[in-house]
């Protein structure tokens, strides 16, 4: 049985992305990079939506030339290597069917909180759900057990929130690390974060992102 984790960077006032929708303000430096490459080493399953896998998709280059012949140093290739090794769903009503490679991700139409606790529950080892409006009725039914939050030192004053509005969790510190950049890493385990999944909303709840941002 594995376990829910939720990973995301955001603005010092909690936005994964701004009111214009950009997120390039918060591209990680070397020493972050690193970081996110172990932090890959743990996770056995990614569920993403449609957006997230278009993100993605660059990642699914030949880790030994790169993308278009563009040059990849070794911590971009061992990156690229790790994600492709894991199994990757994507959770989309909107995404061309035409898109997905079945050798290397699988589309789920709908995807609701008893479909993706039998994903954790099959799963070896970290499921890391990836997307703020993917991974919003997960949190919001206290079933991710782990948060990675990248704060970087940006304060944008709007736009897409990392965290879901109206949700109360006991956290505890697991780990923090400063980076040069000014950017931090916090790891925050919910409390009892062993019987956390069995808090889940009833099950024909939909945790697929919407069409806008599917």
């Amino acid at each position: 049985m594995g376990t829910l984790t939720y990973t995301a960077t955001m603005s010092l006032d909690g936005y994964a992305a701004d009111a214009d929708g950009d997120f390039q303000w918060s591209a990680p430096g070397d020493d972050v990079f690193a970081v996110h490459v172990e932090r890959l080493a743990e996770v056995s399953t990614e569920v993403m939506g449609r957006r997230t896998f278009e993100l993605m998709e660059y990642w699914e280059a030949d880790p030994e030339t790169g993308p278009d012949g563009e040059e990849w140093d070794e911590a971009e290739r061992e990156f690229a290597r790790r994600w492709q090794r894991i199994e990757r769903i994507v959770a989309s009503s909107t995404l061309d069917e035409s898109r997905v490679d079945p050798a290397r991700a699988r589309l789920l139409r709908h995807l609701d909180l008893a479909g993706l606790q039998r994903i954790v529950d099959e799963a070896p080892g970290q499921v890391e759900i990836f997307g703020p409006t993917t991974a919003a009725d997960a949190i919001r039914a206290g079933m991710v057990t782990d948060f990675h939050l990248f704060v970087v030192p940006m304060i944008v004053g709007g736009g897409l929130r990392a965290l879901p509005d109206g949700v109360r969790l006991d956290l505890e510190r697991v780990h923090e690390r400063a980076f040069a950049s000014g950017a931090v890493h916090l790891h925050y385990r919910a409390r009892g974060a062993g019987g956390a999944h069995e808090m889940g909303a009833p099950g024909g709840q939909a945790v697929a992102e919407p069409p806008e941002r599917a």
